[in-house]
């Protein structure tokens, strides 16, 4: 029975991340193929082909990220992004999901921004309680007047294993300590629950 249960366990490791990693791309890829739908019914490639081949939405997915960027990124294109931004702005309800989504999307995907940038040790929700957070930046606006006599630092502290939820907490530099780790290695380690150190490599 012992052998059977180290088998079966082995065999726990082996077949489960295969099998969610091919769910998740079997999710994203057909996900991604919904964006055929923009096309007109005669160059649907069911019809082109006779047969479906999967994947071809996200061909077309990534020509047209690529298209809206190379768009945007010229003077007309920021001119119309701009353009696009003001009316959004002016319409009520959509402006307040718009311009938070906005936000966030342009911290974490600017080239400029700074988000996640370090790994840190705070304590975390007590002292002597110990967890990893991430520098998203500086406290600013009417909060930064309120946050005076030492540096502070935003930090986002995630869940485990779900990183997407989490809290933000402002804290004085002095009690954050800068991890040598990467970001993803932070990542996988608060994810993993610990089980997954960086920097060692676990033998089989």
């Amino acid at each position: 029975m012992h052998a059977v249960r180290k088998w079966l366990l082995a065999g726990l490791l082996v077949v489960v991340p295969v099998a969610i990693t091919v769910w998740v791309l079997q999710w994203v890829i057909g996900t991604l193929d919904q964006t055929l739908l923009i096309l007109p019914q005669a160059w649907h490639p069911d019809r082109v082909f006779g047969i479906h081949i999967p994947g071809l939405g996200v061909l077309l997915a990534l020509a047209i990220l690529l298209l809206v960027g190379a768009t945007a990124s010229n003077f007309i294109g920021k001119k119309l992004v701009l353009l696009g931004d003001t009316i959004v702005s002016r319409i009520p309800v959509v402006r307040s999901i718009y311009s938070s989504v906005k936000q966030v999307s342009d911290t974490l995907f600017s080239e400029s921004g700074n988000a996640f940038r370090k790994a840190v040790l705070v304590q975390w929700p007590r002292p002597d309680v110990w967890t990893i957070g991430f520098v998203t930046g500086t406290p600013g606006g009417d909060v930064a007047n309120y946050l005076t006599g030492e540096e502070y630092l935003s930090v986002y502290v995630p869940t485990t294993p779900n990183p997407t939820g989490g809290y933000f907490v402002m804290l004085r530099k002095s009690d954050c300590i800068e991890l040598k780790m990467s970001v993803d290695e932070a990542l996988k380690y608060v994810v993993s629950m610990g089980v997954v150190v960086p920097g060692v490599v676990k033998p089989y």
